[in-house]
């Protein structure tokens, strides 16, 4: 982020003298005009940003991206939910969570600004418990550092939530997410001055015995600003396309069921003491029906009849039951 440069004692004095020396019938009054309204140079203005509808979509495809990154890890599918964003100065942010936290810096190429994500150690811990095959649990107590376990637990789970969360921006916009570092404390994780404001995506995240935990999206305003007409917009999401493809898939699957049919030529009749007489070698007559019924999966669906194609028995379906 590139420093504030301030003016020098020389270019202030210039520029007071320039204000001596300006003539005094400028004064133009301008309050009768509807074209006219005040302005503040510098201000943050969060109407810019509209009602964050499209950043509400892409935290929804997140949320929902965010799935299957947790799954193979915790063994269960969790429930993950998004919240609308919220706004706060970078200071108010890092008082409002523990001092020790995961915290991954990447950097937003096609918007030159960075990103903060932010997971409590709880879930870190509960992750990495599960991941190396014990049971879901509530995480370890309070501490300062994360185990060596836990820190590739940590890399594992930061590329998948980069990699979902370029697939939850690409309706919007296409973005390259380049994890710049990683931090323990709010100190040394400043993506922006403390007094800048910053937009907090919270998502929770709710095991089953494990309670819930929350991870953070935090947004620089500044970096979302250049595509703040476009945040305004009624995202065209491609979860139509998605839906579509995802019953493609499934009628495929379904289509490819393997299903055992029988046909039923006849049904002998036999007494028991017949049976029991049986012998290796005995012939059993059988009458065949006029009609052949055909069963699939033991249920009765047609009627046919007996006959031959290229020399092999076939039957041909006469009638749907």
């Amino acid at each position: 982020m590139m420093a504030s440069k301030k003016l020098t004692s020389d270019e202030v004095n210039a520029l007071m003298e320039g204000l001596q020396d300006s003539p005094q019938g400028l004064n133009i009054d301008v309050s009768a005009s509807d074209d006219v309204r005040p302005f503040a140079f510098g201000e943050d203005d969060l109407s810019l940003m509209g009602d964050y509808y499209a950043l509400r979509q892409v935290n929804e495809r997140f949320a929902r991206q965010a799935r299957t990154v947790f799954l193979p890890m915790l063994r269960i599918q969790p429930r993950i939910t998004s919240f609308a964003p919220e706004v706060k100065t970078f200071d108010e942010y890092c008082a409002s969570i523990d001092a020790f936290m995961n915290l991954n810096i990447s950097r937003i190429e096609e918007l030159r600004g960075a990103f903060l994500m932010a997971i409590p150690p709880k879930f870190i811990s509960t992750l990495t418990a599960s991941y190396y095959g014990g049971a879901i649990n509530s995480g370890g107590g309070s501490r300062s550092e994360f185990t060596s376990t836990e820190e590739r637990v940590i890399e594992l789970v930061s590329n998948g939530l980069n990699n979902a969360l370029m697939m939850s921006w690409r309706d919007l916009m296409p973005v390259t997410l380049v994890e710049q570092g990683r931090e323990i404390n709010t100190q040394f994780a400043s993506v922006v001055d403390g007094g800048e404001l910053v937009i907090i995506c919270s998502f929770v995240i709710q095991l089953p015995g494990a309670g819930s935990d929350t991870v953070d999206l935090v947004y620089p305003l500044q970096t979302l600003k250049p595509i703040a007409s476009q945040l305004r917009s009624r995202v065209q999401s491609d979860s139509r396309q998605d839906n579509i493809s995802w019953r493609e898939m499934m009628e495929k699957a379904i289509l490819n069921v393997p299903l055992h049919l029988s046909a039923l030529l006849g049904q002998p009749v036999m007494s028991v003491g017949n049976m029991t007489r049986l012998k290796t070698g005995d012939v059993i007559p059988i009458n065949v029906n006029d009609g052949v019924t055909v069963k699939i999966e033991d249920k009765l669906f047609f009627t046919g009849e007996m006959g031959e194609v290229a020399g092999k028995s076939a039957i041909s379906l006469q009638k749907r039951v």
